[in-house]
């Protein structure tokens, strides 16, 4: 199995993808050392938490339309694996998170300002490594974090007056959860050599992927039990954390008394109670906007989809449309 559990459709192809990520792996813990024992500890405990590295993985699998032999590769995907922890850093201290991937965050563990640093620490040593790859990977990183930032700032200010609740999270999907995914295709294509038609294709089919990874990840949040998720559903709810099948519920009509009583406990009830967090799902799970939901999945994978289709017929196009068919399936 590769990062994330789906079955390639080439065999060589997985094998090559499995070695690759455990170089990637090597150099990420390797990054993270500096003669500091402190940031040292702080920077290795979340690498050291795991993780599905969807990134590096994508940036290894786009390398495959080019040289994937390439050196360039590895450190474009230790760069872009090491920006998106950098990111959690931060969000973990946003959020006042205790937890992540299952142990406790560095916030929790040390303290924010540790946790910050720690998330600039990671930041600069990606950065580093861009600088040796020129300076394109420089731009385009650039670029990456401006819009990784115009989305967390997006989701921490919230809605707009007059602005549509729902434009408004799928600008943040887009620019928070999207980008750096968008980057991660683009970089594998760009430093394995492959033309820069096929690198902003597959950039362009990789931001889809991604943004119908985080809408499918809302659904399952909703729709699945603990067995078959393997996460506690309702958490968003709990949190407060209005997501699509929320947002598309809280725009619909109301038609029922039972659609007045998921309005309530979506705008106003205190979801942290596990009997009335139980009713909502229920209540959601019943509701048409989870099939509004599953199908705004389905049209982001299909516009992946599409983008995949025009590229060479490689292993790598098939290893993408599985992905592609992996989002779909997961979502129900």
């Amino acid at each position: 199995m590769i990062a994330v559990p789906v079955d390639l459709p080439d065999s060589a192809l997985e094998a090559e993808i499995l070695d690759d990520l455990v170089r990637v792996e090597a150099s990420l813990v390797k990054t993270a050392h500096p003669d500091d024992e402190l940031l040292t500890d702080a920077s290795r405990h979340l690498i050291a938490a795991g993780g599905k590295r969807f990134r590096a993985m994508l940036v290894l699998l786009a390398a495959q339309f080019g040289d994937p032999r390439d050196p360039r590769v590895i450190d474009a995907a230790v760069a872009i694996e090491l920006t998106h922890l950098a990111t959690l850093f931060h969000d973990d201290v946003m959020d006042e998170a205790l937890v992540r991937r299952g142990h406790p965050s560095v916030n929790s563990r040390w303290s924010n300002s540790v946790a910050i640093l720690t998330g600039d620490f990671l930041f600069a040593q990606a950065s580093r490594i861009l600088a040796d790859l020129g300076p394109q990977a420089i731009r385009i990183q650039a670029e990456t974090f401006t819009r990784l930032v115009t989305g967390q700032m997006a989701e921490t200010i919230g809605v707009r007056p007059g602005q549509d609740p729902l434009d408004h999270y799928m600008h943040v999907a887009t620019e928070k959860t999207g980008s750096l995914i968008a980057t991660a295709g683009r970089f594998g294509a760009l430093f394995s050599g492959a033309p820069a038609d096929v690198a902003d294709r597959i950039a362009v089919a990789c931001e889809q992927l991604g943004v119908a990874w985080q809408l499918s990840d809302d659904v399952i949040d909703i729709a699945s039990d603990s067995a078959q998720s393997g996460k506690t559903p309702g958490t968003d709810l709990r949190q407060g954390v209005r997501t699509l099948p929320v947002l598309y519920a809280l725009r619909s009509p109301v038609q029922s008394p039972s659609d007045t009583r998921l309005r309530w406990l979506l705008s106003e009830a205190d979801l942290t109670d596990e009997t009335l967090l139980g009713e909502a799902l229920g209540l959601l799970r019943g509701h048409h906007a989870m099939k509004e939901s599953r199908a705004d999945v389905l049209n982001w994978a299909l516009g992946a989809r599409k983008e995949i289709m025009t590229l060479p017929d490689v292993p790598a196009r098939a290893a993408f449309l599985a992905l592609c068919e992996f989002v779909e399936r997961r979502t129900g």
